[in-house]
């Protein structure tokens, strides 16, 4: 299951970890952001050992897409050790997100 990202937990959870995380900046009126959903959980089950996947509602936490400048959901955060790895907007595949995730695990 996803993580729920939040303004309040960001902090710790993202920035304060040695973790790679992979945030999907979203909001409930978007449609593509609901067809990323079903891929952002199969995500969060495949990478649950190595990465944490969650899932930030832009709506009720509208600091963070305003801190990294997301102008446009769905985007797509990845960090490792706390930096900025990868902003990726739009609707993706789940082999293109795999991919990103894999490649900051190594």
């Amino acid at each position: 299951m996803a993580f729920e990202f939040t303004d309040g937990n960001f902090q710790q959870e993202v920035l304060q970890t040695d973790k790679v995380t992979f945030i999907d900046l979203w909001a409930e009126w978007c449609g593509p952001c609901r067809l990323m959903g079903p891929v952002v959980e199969e995500l969060a089950d495949e990478f649950k050992d190595r990465a944490v996947v969650g899932k930030l509602n832009v709506d009720d936490n509208p600091e963070t897409p305003m801190q990294y400048n997301v102008r446009g959901i769905p985007t797509f955060l990845l960090f490792k050790n706390g930096e900025l790895k990868e902003k990726i907007v739009g609707a993706q595949s789940k082999k293109v997100l795999q991919d990103k995730i894999l490649a900051q695990l190594t």
